[in-house]
């Protein structure tokens, strides 16, 4: 694979020596960089910026409470643009490294109510509400690789690769693009603190899978979200976008979700294969619902992902099945076996809010709303 620091980007074209040299510069004492991240008004995109500390911060409760331009997010207007951002999590900066700290926050308008793209604000709720059930979950996070010109990393500029079959966790300049990408972006999570279990190449050249969990109630969202700050933060060093569209490439390329593996503490016990069951019953009569929470555009990406092909089902009607990965849920062929474990929600985009996601099947399966 050419390297993708080649690539005729902007950022590629820093230098990156000179920037490190600067990155090495010791930081007076006493002093910590705090970058705060936030979900911006899409629901998608996250956003950035860093204040400077005088101590060390253990808890989110220790940070200040700081604020943006809302009306520059899509989350305010103009004429009354401030923006709240409150910690929530905290965890270690593998750019800055040292002290400083990377800080997921919550947004709130002006009136200190959530905004509309804080689902984290009703999940964390909803978690506190079933605690006692031990949800646990662990998401399948796929994603693509695209070069500057929003190609498929390694793609032929005119033309297409070779049929897919030999690029699912393939090995060789021919068959993977990107892994140094992944490699570093594996290392960042682990650095950071985040609980991530895996990666791995997926069925379409360019495009890639990470595993977080299992995270017990909302850590599963705040993971996942920093996770993918990372991911982002990573492939701009390399000059590389990497996208969570559902269905990058039109035609007979597989798309990106988020399969959602959950259980609770009933369903990890002894014959828990029958709590899995009655969840599986209430997660049929609910699908339209979890349909509209698995995407930020209520079901219309999922519409050009879930087609009933490339491994997927159908988003109109609801299955369920052992080993099944073309089924809304997939039972895992060891979880039969042993009768117990978790389930597989195979419908979540790979750009859905994990906070709704997690939310929606808290609701229906445990609170049985």
């Amino acid at each position: 694979m050419p390297n993708p620091t080649l690539d005729h980007s902007p950022n590629a074209a820093i230098n990156k020596t000179v920037s490190k040299k600067f990155l090495d510069l010791p930081v007076p004492d006493g002093k910590v960089q705090a970058m705060y991240i936030w979900i911006d008004g899409s629901g998608e995109n996250l956003r950035a910026k860093t204040r400077t500390l005088d101590f060390i911060p253990e808890n989110p409760e220790e940070l200040p409470i700081w604020n943006f331009d809302g009306s520059s997010t899509k989350q305010a207007e103009g004429m009354n643009s401030d923006v709240y951002l409150y910690p929530v999590a905290i965890y270690r900066d593998p750019f800055r490294r040292g002290n400083n700290k990377l800080v997921l926050c919550e947004t709130y308008k002006y009136t200190k109510k959530p905004t509309e793209s804080n689902r984290r604000h009703s999940c964390l709720k909803v978690m506190q509400a079933a605690a006692d059930h031990k949800p646990w979950f662990g998401i399948e996070q796929e994603y693509t690789l695209l070069d500057m010109d929003l190609r498929p990393l390694g793609w032929p500029k005119h033309g297409f690769p070779g049929p897919q079959g030999p690029y699912y966790c393939g090995v060789g300049a021919n068959k993977v693009y990107g892994r140094d990408i992944v490699e570093a972006h594996y290392r960042a999570c682990l650095y950071a603190g985040i609980n991530i279990s895996g990666e791995n190449a997926e069925v379409m050249p360019a495009q890639w899978e990470f595993q977080v969990g299992p995270c017990e109630g909302i850590q599963i969202g705040d993971q996942l979200w920093m996770a993918r700050f990372l991911l982002h933060r990573v492939a701009e060093e390399f000059g590389v976008i990497a996208t969570l569209d559902p269905k990058p490439m039109e035609g007979d390329w597989n798309g990106a979700g988020a399969h959602t593996n959950f259980s609770t503490k009933l369903m990890r016990e002894d014959n828990g294969i029958i709590e899995i069951e009655k969840a599986i019953d209430k997660l049929s009569r609910h699908h339209i619902r979890h349909i509209q929470a698995y995407d930020p555009k209520g079901g219309k990406d999922n519409e050009r992902r879930l087609t009933g092909r490339h491994e997927t089902s159908s988003i109109h009607d609801f299955s369920a099945g052992v080993a099944n990965r073309s089924a809304s849920i997939r039972i895992p062929r060891g979880c039969a076996e042993d009768k117990k474990g978790y389930l597989e929600d195979r419908r979540p985009a790979s750009n859905c809010d994990p906070y709704s996601v997690v939310e929606a099947l808290v609701r229906t399966c445990v609170l049985d709303e």
